[in-house]
C-alpha cells in the first residue's frame, strides 16, 4: 500500500456517463484532479449512500476543477442498469467505470482478490497523475464526501504553496504551518 507519491498506472476501461457508454483511460485523469471512488458493488447497501454523497458534492468539486471516476468490478453494463433504477444512482453525472477483470483496481491495490471486489478506497490524484491521498475502510464503514473535498482542497492548497502544511482539521482560509527548525517541539 505505498502508492502515495506514486505515478497511476496505464488502463483503458468502459464507462457509463450521462447516458452514454464512453472509454476511460489514465490521460482522462492528466491534467486535472480527479478522485478514483472504489466500490464493492452495485446493488448493495453501503455503496449507493456513499455514491449519491459524491453525487450530491459533485457541482462543488467540479468548480475546484476536480473529476470523479466511480470504480467497481461490475460492468459499464450493470452501471446503466444501476443508474436507471435507482433514484439515489440517477443523480449520478461522473463517470461510473466498470473494471469487472480488475486490472484498474489491482492498479491501485484495492482488490479483495477472494472476492473479486473492490474494496472501499478513495484516492485523490493530482494533475500530474500523482496519487496524494488515499483512504481505505472496512465493508460496513461509509465515507462522507465533504471530507473527501476539505482533503482535496487542502492538497490543491500544498501543491499551490510550497513551504506550506494545512494541519489537522484544516479548512479553506484557515491558518497553516510553515515547517522549519522553529516549529520544532511548539506546537
Amino acid at each position: 500500500m505505498a502508492l502515495i507519491n506514486t505515478k497511476i498506472r496505464p488502463f483503458r476501461a468502459q464507462a457509463f456517463k450521462q447516458g452514454k457508454f464512453i472509454e476511460v483511460t489514465e490521460a482522462d485523469a492528466l491534467g486535472k484532479w480527479s478522485v478514483f471512488f472504489f466500490y464493492p458493488a452495485d446493488f448493495t447497501f453501503v455503496c449507493p449512500t456513499e455514491l449519491g454523497d459524491v453525487a450530491d458534492n459533485y457541482a462543488e468539486l467540479q468548480k475546484m476543477g476536480v473529476e470523479v471516476f466511480s470504480v467497481s468490478t461490475d460492468t459499464h453494463f450493470t452501471h446503466k442498469a444501476w443508474h436507471d433504477s435507482s433514484d439515489t444512482i440517477g443523480k449520478i453525472e461522473y463517470a461510473m467505470i466498470g473494471d469487472p477483470v480488475g486490472i484498474i483496481t489491482r492498479n491501485f491495490d484495492a482488490m479483495r482478490e477472494e472476492e473479486g471486489l473492490a474494496d472501499r478506497a478513495t484516492f485523490i490524484v493530482d494533475p500530474d497523475g500523482v496519487i496524494q491521498a488515499m483512504e481505505i475502510t472496512a465493508e460496513g464503514i461509509g465515507r462522507d464526501a465533504s471530507n473527501l473535498v476539505r482533503k482535496i482542497k487542502a492538497a490543491q492548497y500544498v501543491r499551490a504553496h510550497p513551504g506550506e502544511v494545512c494541519p489537522a482539521k484544516w479548512q479553506e482560509g484557515a491558518e497553516t504551518l510553515a515547517p522549519s527548525l522553529d516549529l520544532v517541539g511548539k506546537i
